[in-house]
């Protein structure tokens, strides 16, 4: 994603308009206006100064020249092979952004699975239709029906053109942690029905979590966050494989 995202701030730096920035140096300013987002400045070697900016929910680095005319965009590594890039980074933008995101997440439409007062917490955008959804229902169970997990699934409609409905039907239920129970336990035998006028209230949620869906820049479902041993969030794309269950659930 780092690599993804340092190739594309390059391609826009001769693809986008200039726009005016402010308080940092002229090659700063001018990454500002491609859309870099700068966090803040670190000490850097041989004179140069660091930036950490956000682009695309990614972290990159920029290094001023002591000149002060010129931008060098990626990782600096020292005689070690150690990257001076990385404790700037997480400390000016990973740390910040995970912060915010889980608030994001926390703020969603979401269903809960599990007891309130379970030691962790793990958030998956969730779609009626989909497969792999269900799939990581079941390998969830042992963490949930222990206490030790509570699943919030946040409902998105984008499978098939009954999902917004069957995820409207699931979130205007009386009771949505029992209908989810219902529906995911009976997997393919599901009598879930969409609804056919879903209420105002109900579709402003599914536009927000479509919303917050793809801000993250997310296309499928299941897409996994949860906190790691460090407190770190972390994502997973569709159901894990089984060795991975321990990192997302932790132990059992």
């Amino acid at each position: 994603m780092r690599m993804t995202a340092l190739l594309t701030l390059m391609v826009a730096l001769f693809a986008a308009p200039l726009t005016q920035a402010e308080s940092w140096p002229e090659p700063i300013r001018q990454m500002e206006a491609k859309g870099a987002v700068i966090k803040g400045s670190f000490d850097a070697p041989d004179g140069l100064r660091g930036y950490a900016a956000e682009y695309h929910n990614n972290g990159i680095a920029l290094y001023l020249t002591p000149d002060g005319k010129h931008v060098l965009v990626g990782s600096l590594f020292d005689e070690q092979g150690q990257d001076l890039s990385a404790e700037p980074l997480e400390k000016l933008v990973y740390a910040p952004m995970s912060k915010a995101i889980w608030a994001k997440l926390e703020n969603a439409a979401w269903i809960a699975d599990g007891k309130a007062d379970a030691p962790r917490t793990v958030y998956l955008f969730s779609d009626p239709n989909c497969p792999y959804c269900n799939m990581f229902w079941e390998q969830a169970r042992p963490w949930v029906a222990s206490g030790k997990v509570q699943l919030r699934h946040i409902m998105v409609g984008i499978i098939r053109p009954d999902s917004p409905g069957k995820s409207a039907a699931l979130l205007a239920a009386k009771d949505p942690a029992k209908a989810l129970q219902a529906h995911e336990s009976a997997g393919k035998a599901s009598t879930l029905k969409p609804l056919e006028s879903i209420p105002e209230s109900v579709q402003a949620q599914l536009t927000a979590n479509q919303a917050l869906m793809e801000d993250l820049g997310l296309g499928a479902t299941p897409a996994i966050f949860y906190r790691d041993e460090q407190g770190q969030l972390q994502s997973q794309q569709g159901a894990p494989r089984p060795e991975m269950l321990g990192k997302i659930l932790g132990k059992r």
